[in-house]
């Protein structure tokens, strides 16, 4: 049961997109983006282990396929967005599950995991960060609109929605950026610009100032439950950087750490070696 399976469901007053792959009755991995992508930038991944695992990737609202009501009718917070896939794993029925979790997908997987550590049978993250030492100097103006979300300081981070913006993230700190297909950003960029994303974004940029002050729960839940990690992290990322990985392993001395030799999105130039990492992690969370 390799096929992906493409759906849409009503979650919350929303129409919520997922790709689905594997057999529903194999060990589950749900897969949550990052910005500014959505589930596309799983396919590969999810087609290379749907022949062992039940694979799940969720579009948040205002990403990809799911909907994307303006800034004005719906709250774009963190908490939202765990709502929303808190709900959807409980219509599809899943409650047993390890998580993927890059760039916006760790506030979100940290949070499902507060709520149901119980469900949580393992984390894989990429450049998902859970740690004041991944923050890298990057996040300055974004951090200026937390202390102060002035108009002005919002308009200020609006250049982090152009193409150039998109191809930067793609394409910084690859060796080789020919390997990075420009259909991604191109995908990408198109979802942010339709009419009223940028206010969308900008208001979880916003929100994303509520994510630090959390960080000290979500490392008391990996020191209180002791959850299998691995970190397969691009260690060239100036986002989120290595140290965010490394610091994993202050919390989870069993922590797996694996720096690869990629930017923010390793998925796009290291699929082969991420695949493998990740095969052979979700193996043993069954031993």
């Amino acid at each position: 049961m390799t096929a992906m399976r493409h759906r849409t469901v009503r979650v919350n007053g929303l129409d919520v997109f997922y790709r689905e792959a594997g057999d529903p009755s194999a060990p589950t991995l749900v897969l949550l983006h990052g910005f500014p992508t959505s589930s596309v930038a799983y396919r590969t991944l999810m087609e290379d282990l749907a022949d062992e695992f039940h694979l799940v990737a969720p579009d948040y609202p205002g990403f990809g396929l799911s909907s994307a009501p303006a800034a004005h009718e719906w709250e774009y917070t963190f908490d939202r967005l765990a709502d929303v896939v808190d709900a959807l794993l409980d219509e599809l029925g899943v409650t047993r599950y390890a998580v993927y979790v890059h760039d916006y997908g760790a506030p979100v997987g940290f949070r499902l995991a507060l709520r149901h550590p119980e469900r949580i049978t393992g984390i894989v993250t990429q450049n998902g960060n859970a740690y004041e030492e991944g923050l890298t100097p990057f996040w300055k103006p974004i951090r200026d609109y937390w202390a102060d979300p002035s108009k002005e300081n919002g308009d200020a981070l609006r250049g982090l929605l152009t193409r150039d913006a998109t191809h930067w993230q793609y394409t910084h700190g690859v060796p080789d950026a020919s390997l990075v297909d420009p259909a991604l950003e191109l995908h990408d960029q198109a979802l942010l610009d339709r009419p009223g994303n940028q206010e969308i974004q900008l208001a979880l940029f916003l929100d994303y100032g509520t994510n630090p002050p959390q960080y000290s729960r979500w490392q008391e839940y990996l020191r209180a439950h002791r959850p299998p990690l691995l970190a397969v992290w691009g260690r060239n990322d100036e986002i989120f950087g290595p140290d965010g990985a490394r610091a994993f392993a202050r919390d989870l001395p069993d922590a797996r750490i694996h720096l690869l030799d990629a930017g923010h999105f390793p998925l796009t130039t290291r699929l082969r070696q991420s695949a493998g990492l990740i095969r052979d992690f979700l193996r043993g969370l069954s031993d």
